[in-house]
């Protein structure tokens, strides 16, 4: 069984996503952030930079014992241990995922997140910093509406690629931008709400 260690942010939400849409058994354990509990001496022993989410597999390759952290390397080894297609077997397909679950992880994710601090969490108001990064995220939906005119999802079938934004786009694409402009994406988001896997994966859990 998996060990995942994480909490209730958008890369959080990345590892329980796929854990759920993997079929993998699984446990979960919280990591409270506001109580700094990512800081513990024992969570740092897997986590170096203190960060979530975090899994760990006593079942790895060769049966080995394995510990990961970052959410985009959780994604794709999730994805590939699952074998049910959400990190594609086909190596052409895989080169598609692999450009978007990059994307996702290193460009969507990373912005994101510092709209999240300056717009929705910083005490401090910083009216430069909230234009940026609300300009910055409003271009990265234009991108993704564009490409999802042609695309059911985007990498063609559903795959981590997609887990790798759906929790941005959950959280700040409907909650603080809203989707109206964004049609495509508005589409792509609530076929992924409605699917099981992802309700179960943003079910709360005690804080």
């Amino acid at each position: 069984m998996i060990d995942l260690y994480t909490w209730i942010t958008d890369n959080g939400y990345k590892g329980r996503q796929a854990l759920e849409e993997s079929g993998l058994p699984y446990k979960l354990h919280p990591v409270n952030l506001p109580k700094r509990e990512q800081f513990d001496p024992e969570f740092l022993k897997i986590s170096p930079g203190h960060k979530i989410p975090v899994i760990v597999d006593p079942e790895g390759p060769g049966g080995q014992r394995i510990t990961l952290c970052e959410s985009g390397a959780i994604l794709k080894y999730v994805g590939e241990k699952a074998g049910n297609g959400l990190y594609p077997a086909d190596p052409v397909a895989r080169i598609k995922v692999d450009q978007w679950l990059f994307y996702g992880s290193a460009t969507f994710t990373t912005l994101a997140q510092q709209f999240g601090h300056f717009v929705v969490r910083s005490k401090e108001d910083v009216p430069a910093a909230k234009k940026h990064f609300t300009d910055l995220l409003k271009d990265m939906l234009g991108v993704l509406d564009r490409h999802l005119a042609d695309n059911e999802y985007v990498a063609g079938a559903y795959s981590v690629a997609d887990i790798s934004m759906y929790p941005d786009i959950h959280l700040h694409g409907i909650n603080q931008i809203g989707l109206d402009a964004h049609p495509n994406v508005k589409r792509w988001h609530d076929a992924i709400a409605a699917r099981p896997q992802v309700k179960k994966a943003w079910e709360p859990f005690a804080t």
